[in-house]
């Protein structure tokens, strides 16, 4: 069973919702990215996502951005981010995802692509400027490798695009709270409650809520149609903040304690 699916069978047991971790790999360094998502690990996140540097992160707003930027300026590359992975799997057991644009997937090529991902024992992929019409192939290369392709929706998606959706979908569903990019809000905004409820009327599979999640209350908040959130933002920033390696470990490792 893949990792993702069994956690979320786990979570559900015990009437829990799940943390699933953001960070930028390779800000500030790659060694400090391995270091902190053991740490994450260790701090509750039931699951974490390795993003890869893009230069033109579309889907992302001003904190992952420039966080992106410093990771190309240090040379970091999807393969890179991969055997950061094949190392991470070797003392951790939590599931591991990569969240990458698919101009890098492109370039690697699809087949090596899927290839070093299944070898680094990944559990989820997340392309999130892939059309969902033209996700069929490398689809059906992760189902092959035992790896789900992790599709998004956002308040925007039509009541046919929600079928569609989860009819290819696997692990869980990537519920976007706005219309909008990434970023740590205050509140959520209704139209977040409204997909969850939307998408959960169409599926029994698990469902993750991200784009603006920063606080326990707003974790709180949410009904039972979310099975996780997702935090990327608010710990992208925390890391952004500096001081030394142990600083940083021990300043996102105390914030995400605060959710459990």
């Amino acid at each position: 069973m893949n990792r993702i699916d069994k956690k979320f069978a786990e979570l559900r047991a015990a009437g829990s919702k799940g943390i699933i971790a953001y960070v930028t790999a390779g800000d500030p360094d790659l060694e400090t990215t391995e270091k902190l998502v053991c740490r994450l690990a260790d701090s509750g996140a039931a699951m974490v996502e390795l993003g890869v540097p893009f230069s033109d992160p579309v889907a992302d707003g001003p904190v992952i951005q420039a966080a992106a930027g410093r990771a190309l300026k240090n040379g970091v590359t999807l393969k890179d981010v991969l055997e950061l992975a094949r190392r991470l799997r070797s003392r951790l057991e939590i599931p591991l995802l990569v969240m990458t644009y698919y101009n890098p997937v492109y370039s690697f090529g699809l087949e090596s692509f899927v290839h070093a991902a299944s070898s680094s024992d990944l559990d989820g992929v997340i392309v999130p400027d892939l059309p969902l019409e033209e996700s069929e192939a490398l689809s059906k290369e992760l189902q092959q490798s035992g790896l789900h392709l992790i599709h998004l929706l956002a308040p925007t998606s039509s009541p046919g695009r929600i079928k569609a959706a989860v009819k290819k979908a696997g692990g869980f569903i990537y519920c976007v709270s706005v219309s909008g990019v990434t970023g740590a809000r205050n509140d959520l905004p209704a139209s977040g409650y409204e997909l969850l409820a939307r998408v959960r009327s169409e599926t029994d599979l698990p469902l993750a809520l991200g784009f603006g999640i920063s606080r326990p209350e707003q974790v709180s908040a949410l009904g039972a149609e979310a099975d996780a959130v997702i935090i990327g933002s608010a710990i992208v920033r925390l890391v952004e903040e500096g001081g030394d390696r142990d600083e940083i470990l021990e300043r996102v490792a105390s914030y995400l304690k605060k959710f459990s």
